[in-house]
């Protein structure tokens, strides 16, 4: 079988984590920071785990990760 290519938009979105959650950052968090709490800001500094219907979606995207 020939190998896979890593979807390189994916690859630098996502990561997995030591049990294989797929780890991603939050949205919302790139400009219009003016009317956003400085308490939702930091919040959205945080890592969040990917949704459970995504998931098989995301590692076939990042097969060697």
């Amino acid at each position: 079988m020939p190998k896979i290519k890593t979807h390189t938009g994916a690859k630098k979105r996502f990561k997995l984590s030591k049990k294989g959650k797929v780890i991603r950052a939050h949205a919302y968090k790139s400009h219009i920071l003016n009317k956003k709490s400085t308490k939702r800001k930091r919040g959205l500094r945080k890592t969040a785990i990917a949704d459970k219907t995504n998931v098989a979606a995301i590692k076939k995207l990042i097969p060697y990760k």
